[in-house]
C-alpha cells in the first residue's frame, strides 16, 4: 500500500513530447507520460502504474503490484457527458470480454499544461448500452464505412464515476481507495446481468431525496423494458435487482414497500 504519498503534480511535461510534430501525438504523450509519473494505482494505491508498449491490444498501463490493468482515455478541457472513442466493434468486443480493464478518463488543459479533471470507472461499470455507435464514414473518407463509438459517461452510475482529480482539486488516496473497493461489491459475470444492474441502479439515482418506493422504480417499467425486449417479467427483474442492491449495503429495505439510499 502507497503511504504518506504527496499530492500530485497536476502539471504536464513538456519535455516528455520533445521531438513529437503531430499535435495528436504530443497530447498522447504528454497525458500518458504524467499519468506513469503521477498516478497512484486506485485498485491498491500503489505508488506508481507502469505503462505497457505501445500497441497493446486491451490495456495502456498495469499496477506492478496488484496486475490491474487500466486503459487511458483522455480530452482537451474538461471531462463531458460524452466522450468520443475509437471503433465501435472494437469497444463492444473489449467491455464484453474477460479482459476487459479498468478505465481512467483525463481531461487537461494545454494552454495552462496542467491536468483539469481525472476519473477512474471500473470495468463492471462498463455495458454495451453507455457504448453509443456513431454514423459510418462517408463513401469519400479515407477509411469509408467505419464506425466510430462515443463512451457516454452520464449513462454510467455515479457510484462507478470515481474522480481522483475534480476542477484541479485531488480528492484524497484513501477516498479513492474506499470508493474503488466498495464499488467491486456491485461487479457481476455476465454482461446481461451487468446492464440490468447498472439499470436499476441509475433509476434509483434518478429519484431525488433519500427515501423512495416500490411503485418509484416501477414508473421506469417501460423504459426498462425497451432496453431489455427479451425480458418479459420487468417488474420481477426490478426487485431482484433492488435486493442484491439491499445485500450490497447501497440500499435500505424499510418495508411495505419503502426503501432508503445508502451513501
Amino acid at each position: 500500500m502507497r503511504k504518506g504519498r504527496r499530492d500530485m503534480n497536476l502539471s504536464l511535461n513538456p519535455s516528455a513530447a520533445e521531438g513529437y510534430h503531430s499535435q495528436t501525438q504530443i497530447d498522447r504523450v504528454l497525458t500518458e507520460s504524467w499519468v506513469r509519473d503521477n498516478l497512484f494505482c486506485p485498485r491498491c494505491g500503489n505508488r506508481h502504474i507502469e505503462k505497457f508498449p505501445n500497441n497493446q491490444p486491451v490495456a495502456d498501463f498495469f499496477c506492478p503490484n496488484c496486475g490491474e490493468q487500466y486503459e487511458l482515455k483522455s480530452r482537451k478541457g474538461n471531462l463531458t457527458s460524452k466522450i468520443t472513442d475509437g471503433a465501435y466493434h472494437t469497444m463492444i468486443e473489449r467491455i464484453t470480454s474477460n479482459e476487459n480493464p479498468d478505465f481512467l478518463f483525463l481531461g487537461y488543459d494545454l494552454s495552462a499544461m496542467q491536468v483539469v479533471d481525472l476519473m477512474v470507472i471500473p470495468k463492471y461499470f462498463f455495458v454495451p448500452e453507455i457504448i453509443e455507435k456513431r454514423k459510418p464514414l462517408g463513401p469519400n473518407a479515407r477509411r469509408a464505412g467505419w464506425i466510430g463509438c462515443n463512451i457516454l459517461l452520464e449513462q454510467i452510475p455515479v457510484q462507478g464515476r470515481i474522480p481522483i482529480v475534480m476542477n484541479c482539486v485531488e480528492t484524497p488516496l484513501q477516498e479513492v481507495l474506499a470508493q474503488v473497493q466498495r464499488s467491486s461489491s456491485l461487479k457481476k459475470g455476465d454482461i446481461a446481468s451487468r446492464s440490468w444492474l447498472m439499470d436499476v441502479l441509475s433509476c434509483v439515482n434518478t429519484l431525488p431525496g433519500e427515501y423512495f418506493t416500490l411503485a418509484n422504480i416501477y414508473a421506469f417499467e417501460q423504459t426498462l423494458a425497451k432496453k431489455h425486449q427479451n425480458n418479459h417479467t420487468i417488474k420481477a427483474k426490478i426487485r431482484q435487482q433492488l435486493q442484491f442492491l439491499r445485500d450490497k449495503g447501497y440500499i435500505e429495505f424499510l418495508g411495505n414497500g419503502k426503501y432508503k439510499k445508502i451513501g
